[in-house]
């Protein structure tokens, strides 16, 4: 590992199937049985699937159709985002009587920076493993955790040992597991990038650090100063306690396909109303407005404008969004439509560190 690399306490901590969890957990009779919690019918999506429907090939993002056709005996069970959300403030309040350093990814994930800790605690292999017991107690959920010297590291090491497990991957280890994990596993390596660096010879992290930084930005443009880094143990970024969006949105796929605008009026001013009341809480407001149209074939459109000030009310916002929906005619009849404000009035310029700045190592219990 670079001896100027910057050493912190990372945790990711990661919920085990969070969603079909709870509903388990709730509902003793859908315990050991393969749980998808979402939609089921044709037009229904899979938001979280349990180990049972994963065994069979059920994910995330995956069509209720597809799910049931993987997995006859499925249960679909309809999301409850408000017992979600509690699950998760129970959670946040055993993840700040650690640290305040707590980054919310999602109701189900965050990161903390342990590297000074409100429990003295100096190994946070230690911290970490006692948080997933006290998350087990309070919720009867588990969780599993990655524990390492950046938040790229402990990402990936979260996922090693799920579900109900923990990985560490202390300062003196990090190369030789860097450089032994395959291309795919890295955090941000998608099917499309893995499949490209194959063909130029890329299967491992020891591949990928063979390669030059010029190689790298001529194959995967800004990307690769960033494979360049990650490769060699560096990750600049911190774990920040408000993560501020660069937008806010809420859309709806419809059961049957919209051929007239009057009907989808009617499915914007919901849209329109669900927005403003995702936005109240924290006061936020944009100036950049999007509508996004997917067609009966699929297909995808946006149409966005930008205004001299900010809205956040849903009159403001279903006025302009009708601008935009009469804009131009309809290429085909709709199946879902979506409003999302962004150029938000919470954006603020934050300056990351330069790669090349020196760090002390510190020697650090993990």
């Amino acid at each position: 590992m670079d001896p100027e690399v910057p050493v912190r306490k990372i945790i990711h901590v990661d919920m085990d199937a969070f969603y079909a969890s709870v509903e388990q957990k709730d509902n003793p009779s859908l315990r050991g049985k393969p749980v998808a919690v979402g939609g089921g019918a044709k037009r229904g999506v899979v938001a979280a699937a349990s180990y049972e429907a994963r065994a069979f090939g059920v994910r995330s993002a995956m069509s209720g159709y597809l799910a049931r056709q993987k997995c006859p005996d499925l249960v679909f069970v309809t999301p409850r985002f408000d017992r979600y959300k509690e699950i998760s403030g129970q959670i946040r309040e055993i993840f700040l009587t650690y640290t305040d350093l707590v980054e919310p990814l999602s109701l189900d994930e965050a990161y903390l920076d342990v590297t000074e800790n409100k429990s003295g605690i100096p190994s946070a292999t230690i911290i970490a493993r006692e948080i997933r017991h006290r998350i087990f107690e309070r919720t009867g959920l588990t969780a599993s955790a990655g524990i390492s010297i950046n938040k790229f590291i402990a990402k990936i090491a979260s996922d090693i040992n799920k579900p109900n497990g923990q990985k560490t991957i202390p300062p003196e280890g990090v190369t030789d597991f860097l450089m032994a994990l395959e291309i795919r596993k890295f955090f941000g390596v998608g099917k499309v990038t893995a499949e490209k660096m194959h063909n130029l010879g890329i299967f491992n992290g020891a591949d990928l650090k063979a390669k030059s930084r010029e190689f790298l930005l001529q194959h995967f443009g800004k990307s690769g100063s960033h494979y360049y880094q990650v490769v060699r143990g560096i990750h600049h970024s911190v774990v920040q306690p408000e993560r501020v969006p660069k937008s806010v949105g809420a859309e709806r796929t419809f059961s049957e396909n919209l051929s007239s605008e009057i009907f989808m009026l009617e499915r914007l001013e919901a849209i329109a109303t669900e927005l403003e009341s995702r936005l109240k809480p924290k006061k936020r407001a944009g100036k950049t407005l999007t509508l996004k149209i997917k067609y009966s074939d699929f297909r995808l459109q946006t149409r966005s404008k930008t205004l001299p000030y900010f809205i956040s009310s849903s009159s403001m916002i279903l006025e302009n969004a009708k601008e935009l929906l009469y804009q131009e005619s309809l290429e085909n009849s709709v199946r879902l439509l979506g409003i999302s404000l962004s150029n938000l009035n919470t954006e603020k310029k934050q300056s990351e560190p330069h790669e090349d700045s020196i760090h002390v190592q510190l020697k650090f219990d993990f």
